[in-house]
């Protein structure tokens, strides 16, 4: 598989990623199977995957102790990437960016990865409480002291539609600007996609400009891109499609003529929906690795064949020419 270089600690990543959150969390607890996320993992790493995206919050922590069990016998074939910065409530998610917790989180991240360090560690949200400067230190500290390789920012939190993705990056690039004086950012993890491409704007721009990777969050749109969902198909209560605008049987039959483009390339090159939809994301720009989630081998060694699919001028401009998703919290 090709290598993509993350940002400014020059680590080499297979171009496609592998998103570990769905094997643990926001899609069907009742689904969810250890044994079979396990050998998804071994399978994309086999495919030539590298970078295995999780964090501490997903499970909570269940995650990462999976991920760890991968690590503790190919800690060499992983770049892994994981996040602090939020705690799981009963009720609410809430930001946690205190210098001291995130020396805490960290330690106790890198006991369940089996691993003595963390080759990307991100901030998963910023606290508004805690000046983002002071924990984007505490985080540098952790490089000086050998724990972590490189430093990351994720722009969570956006929501489906064009101005309120660009109101959430708009934001990231105001946190960026500020912890860039303190320590440099080697890479930015945003959603980007066909039918949400809202970073094309201004926050993939300012990566490309000073070096720095990006991650590229739900290129396969929560599923949606792969053209396997039924449009009224429903989701369990557990499932965060269930909430979101996008997957109303409504919207999902408004959106297909997007996964029906996708088809159409998908047809020309032996293909999937899937793996068009990836080699979009791959083509917005070198330092771009997308990390779909998936949680059966099936998935990740289809999403990894992505990485060698070569779209043609005329397959980015018909696909250019797809309608914008409809359905959103605008």
């Amino acid at each position: 598989m090709e290598r993509r270089t993350i940002g400014a600690a020059a680590l080499e990543v297979g171009a496609v990623g592998l998103g570990c959150m769905p094997m643990s969390w926001a899609y069907s607890a009742s689904r969810q199977d250890g044994e079979t996320s396990l050998r998804a993992v071994h399978a994309a790493l086999d495919a030539g995957t590298s970078l295995l995206d999780t964090a501490d919050m997903y499970g909570p922590f269940t995650n990462e102790l999976l991920v760890g069990r991968v690590l503790k016998e190919r800690r060499g074939d992983v770049f892994v990437s994981t996040k602090c910065g939020l705690l799981v409530g009963e009720q609410h998610i809430v930001a946690n960016g205190r210098p001291g917790y995130v020396k805490r989180a960290c330690d106790a991240s890198l006991r369940r990865l089996q691993t003595d360090v963390i080759d990307l560690y991100q901030l998963h949200r910023a606290d508004p409480e805690v000046p983002v400067e002071e924990t984007w230190g505490a985080m540098a500290e952790l490089v000086t002291a050998g724990k972590v390789r490189s430093l990351g920012l994720c722009a969570v939190g956006a929501r489906a539609g064009r101005r309120a993705g660009a109101q959430m990056h708009d934001e990231t690039l105001r946190q960026l600007r500020r912890v860039q004086q303190v320590f440099p950012v080697s890479c930015v993890q945003a959603e980007l996609s066909v039918w949400s491409p809202e970073a094309l704007d201004a926050l993939l721009p300012w990566c490309a400009a000073r070096g720095v990777g990006f991650m590229a969050a739900m290129p396969l749109g929560n599923g949606f891109l792969t053209g396997t969902l039924t449009p009224g198909q429903g989701f369990e209560p557990d499932d965060v499609r269930a909430r979101h605008p996008r997957f109303t049987a409504d919207m999902m039959a408004a959106n297909q003529p997007i996964v029906a483009g996708l088809r159409r390339v998908a047809e020309q090159h032996g293909a999937t929906p899937a793996q068009v939809a990836l080699a979009w994301v791959l083509g917005q720009g070198a330092q771009v690795v997308p990390v779909p989630g998936a949680k059966r081998s099936v998935w990740t060694e289809e999403n990894a064949g992505a990485a060698g699919l070569g779209l043609t001028a005329e397959d980015f401009g018909e696909i250019a020419s797809l309608p914008a998703a409809r359905g959103s919290w605008d």
